[in-house]
């Protein structure tokens, strides 16, 4: 049994938590540096990206992250938490943790009204179909030559993974399918050093 944290400061962290639960695994809020010591990974959600990224800094929780990310410790980004991770943003704010090899543009597919649902094939996760739900998402723009490109939608990057970092712009927290959180504990059975 796996020990996964979420962050818990804001955003969608229930659901994810409820999901890795269901799946057999052991799931952990994460408030506070000290929670991160005796984790096999860490789920970054969805939610409101400038404020978690402030919120990491009050709680003074953003350098023992990086420092945690960049040893190893694998990190999946779902929406917001995609944000988090990206070395860049497509607009003039400055990024946040600056882990992952990637270029986001946030709110790519506009405000609220603008969200849809899909279900598409995604190789290498999956065999079946996996459906995907986009909430004022972000997609990924541009990618360091060592960023796997997971899945495109219309030609825009929605998945990518670069060694033990994962982001998707979706939220597989908000269906019922396990897929994406069970290809996330295959990822903590790794040594990423």
């Amino acid at each position: 049994m796996k020990k996964i944290g979420v962050l818990a400061l804001q955003g969608a962290f229930k659901e994810h938590i409820n999901i890795i639960k269901a799946i057999g695994h052991e799931a952990v809020e994460i408030r506070k540096t000290e929670q991160l010591d005796d984790i096999d990974g860490i789920i970054l959600p969805g939610g409101e990206s400038t404020a978690m990224g402030k919120l990491l800094d009050d709680f003074k929780i953003k350098d023992i992250l990086v420092s945690k990310i960049k040893r190893g410790l694998p990190v999946w980004g779902t929406c917001a938490g995609m944000i988090l991770l990206a070395a860049q943003l497509d607009s003039d704010e400055d990024a946040h943790l600056k882990v992952m090899d990637i270029k986001v543009r946030r709110n790519a597919y506009g405000s609220q009204i603008d969200s849809f649902i899909t279900k598409e094939v995604i190789e290498g996760v999956s065999h079946k179909e996996i459906p995907m739900v986009f909430i004022r998402a972000p997609y990924i723009v541009d990618v360091g030559e060592n960023v796997e490109l997971l899945h495109c939608i219309d030609g825009n990057i929605v998945a990518a993974r670069q060694d033990n970092m994962l982001a998707t712009s979706f939220h597989p927290e908000l269906t019922d399918d396990t897929t994406f959180h069970e290809y996330f504990i295959n990822m903590t059975n790794k040594k990423f050093v």
